[in-house]
C-alpha cells in the first residue's frame, strides 16, 4: 500500500493495547478509521482523543464471539465508510492452564475470537476489498503461531491457524494486487495476560517479564512499515526472532526446553501409582454384574 492518506482502515480490538496504538499511528498518516471492539466506553474515549485529527472515525461496538453480530457490523461499516481499504484483524484473547482441564467453552471462545472471527471478517470484506485500488489485510498472528510451548494450547492453535490462513490468502490474492501480512510479535505489554481465562484451580495467569516484552507502540510502528512494504511475515522482539530461528534450525532444543523439569512427570507417576494401589472397578464390568431390572 503506497499511501494511507484518505484510506479507510477497519481495526478490531481497537479500544486498547495494540489496536489503540494502531489507531493513533494510522490517524497520524491521514488514514480514516473504523474502530471495532466490544468495549463501548473504551471506543468512545479513543474517539474523543482522535477528535482533533483531520480523519473520520466511526465506531462499531461488536462482540466477535457472535457471528451474526459480525455480519451486522460489516454491513454497517461498509455503509458508513463507503468502503474499506485496510482490514486489521487484531483482537485476541488467551486461556492459560493445563489443556486437559480446559473447558470447551474456553476453547470455543479463543478459537472464535482469534481465528473464526478473522476468517469471517475477511470472507465478508474480500469482495469489497477487491474493488479498492490498493487493499491490504493484516492479521496479528504472534510468535505463538510459529513456536508452541505449554499451557497455552488454545492460543497456539488459533494463532497457528491464523498463520496458515494468512499464507493462503497471500498465495491466492497476491496476483490480484491484494497485500496480506502476518505480524508475529513476541510478548507485548497489553491486557492479554491479565484478562486471559485460566483452567488452573487457582485461576492464575503468569505474565512475562517486562524486559522481554515489546510495547504496543513498537508493534504499531512496525505494522505500518510492513503495510507499506507489503511484507509477508514480520517478527517483532529479539525473543521472537530467537525462538523462530531455534525452531527452524534446532527444533530439538525446543523439546529439551519443554521437557527440562521432571517434577511434572514425577507428580503424574505418583498419582498413577496412588490410583493403582486402590481397588479400581471397571464401570462397564460393574454394570454387567448388576442384576438386570425386569421391565414392568
Amino acid at each position: 500500500m503506497d499511501s494511507l492518506q484518505n484510506r479507510f482502515a477497519l481495526i478490531t480490538g481497537a479500544a486498547s493495547g495494540i489496536g489503540q496504538q494502531l489507531a493513533y499511528t494510522l490517524a497520524g498518516e491521514g488514514c480514516h478509521l473504523c474502530l471495532v471492539d466490544r468495549d463501548e466506553a473504551g471506543l468512545q474515549e479513543l474517539a474523543n482523543e482522535l477528535r482533533g485529527t483531520p480523519v473520520r472515525v466511526c465506531l462499531q461496538v461488536c462482540d466477535l464471539q457472535d457471528p451474526d453480530a459480525i455480519s451486522r457490523m460489516v454491513t454497517n461499516a461498509l455503509e458508513v465508510t463507503g468502503g474499506i481499504d485496510l482490514l486489521i484483524n487484531n483482537a485476541g484473547v488467551a486461556c492459560y492452564g493445563p489443556t486437559h482441564q480446559m473447558s470447551m467453552e474456553q476453547w470455543n471462545q479463543v478459537m472464535q475470537i482469534n481465528l473464526l472471527a478473522p476468517i469471517q471478517l475477511t470472507q465478508q470484506l474480500l469482495p469489497h476489498l477487491l474493488l479498492r485500488r490498493d487493499p491490504h489485510i493484516v492479521n496479528m498472528c504472534s510468535i505463538s503461531g510459529l513456536v508452541a510451548g505449554g499451557r497455552f494450547a488454545a492460543y497456539h492453535t488459533s494463532k497457528f491457524g491464523l498463520i496458515g490462513f494468512t499464507e493462503a490468502l497471500r498465495g491466492e490474492y497476491r496476483r490480484q494486487g491484494v497485500g496480506v501480512t502476518a505480524i508475529c510479535p513476541g510478548p507485548v505489554r497489553t491486557q492479554l495476560y491479565r484478562e486471559a481465562s485460566s483452567s488452573r484451580a487457582d485461576g492464575k495467569v503468569p505474565e512475562p517479564p517486562a524486559w522481554v516484552c515489546a510495547s504496543p507502540e513498537q508493534v504499531a510502528r512496525r505494522t505500518l512499515k510492513a503495510i507499506r512494504r507489503n511484507e509477508r511475515q514480520v517478527l517483532i522482539t529479539p525473543m521472537a526472532h530467537l525462538l523462530f530461528q531455534i525452531k527452524r534450525f534446532f527444533p530439538s532444543l525446543i523439546d529439551m526446553a519443554n521437557g527440562f523439569s521432571r517434577r511434572g512427570r514425577k507428580r503424574r507417576l505418583q498419582q498413577v501409582e496412588a490410583m493403582g494401589s486402590q481397588q479400581t472397578v471397571n464401570p462397564l464390568a460393574a454394570a454387567e454384574d448388576q442384576p438386570q431390572r425386569k421391565s414392568a
